[in-house]
């Protein structure tokens, strides 16, 4: 529904990541910082559905600018809270997602230091994406600028990391880099399999 959009629980404690991801962290970070990307996208989606009724599109330009950028924020952090997991619970990937990953990088360790190394390099404030790509039929790494800019067109995110200071500054002041590393032993590899086979669904038509 147009303007229902509401913070998802997590399936951990706000706790359970530690130590790579604090305490403190994770509840500002979901219970503030997401919980204000989700009100904005209802107060967008809100506006623009007032604009249709009445015809009056004046201000088009700045509702889609804030769609986008409420609409991104909320959606990534929803993946990044689903592709994270206790340490103790972790498992390396396998299956289908670590064939595609041999294919398309040659190794795990391949995909680690791509993917940190464009989530290092973000300009300011971003996101680190492993994602789908239809066309290609390959994965792909990807760098966002705030929560939606650089995007690949069609391709379809099945691993996202957080590097917006909010994300990590507490426990790592400004060593994105080692925040970077840390996060690799609570990724939850199974989840992002499902995300992959799900992602792996889309038919693309090149026509």
């Amino acid at each position: 529904m147009v303007g229902e959009h509401t913070l998802p629980e997590l399936n951990y404690s706000y706790d359970a990541l530690e130590p790579y991801i604090d305490e403190q962290t994770m509840r500002l970070h979901h219970s503030k910082h997401h919980q204000g990307y989700v009100n904005g996208l209802n107060k967008a989606e809100k506006a623009l559905a007032r604009a249709r009724k009445s015809g009056e599109f004046g201000d088009i330009r700045n509702l889609e600018r804030l769609l986008a950028f409420h609409g991104s924020g909320h959606f990534n952090h929803c993946l990044f809270w689903q592709n994270m997991i206790p340490a103790d619970n972790y498992k390396d990937p396998s299956g289908d997602l670590l064939s595609q990953i041999k294919k398309d990088f040659g190794s795990l360790d391949n995909l680690k230091a791509q993917f940190g190394a464009a989530a290092k390099a973000v300009e300011g404030s971003g996101w680190g994406f492993l994602a789908w790509q239809p066309a290609g039929e390959q994965l792909v790494t990807l760098a966002a600028e705030n929560h939606q800019k650089q995007t690949q067109f069609t391709t379809i995110p099945v691993l996202a990391l957080d590097v917006w200071e909010h994300a990590y500054y507490l426990k790592y002041q400004n060593k994105r880099g080692d925040y970077v590393d840390n996060w690799w032993n609570i990724v939850n590899w199974e989840n992002v399999a499902e995300q992959f086979a799900a992602a792996t669904e889309y038919n693309f038509d090149m026509g």
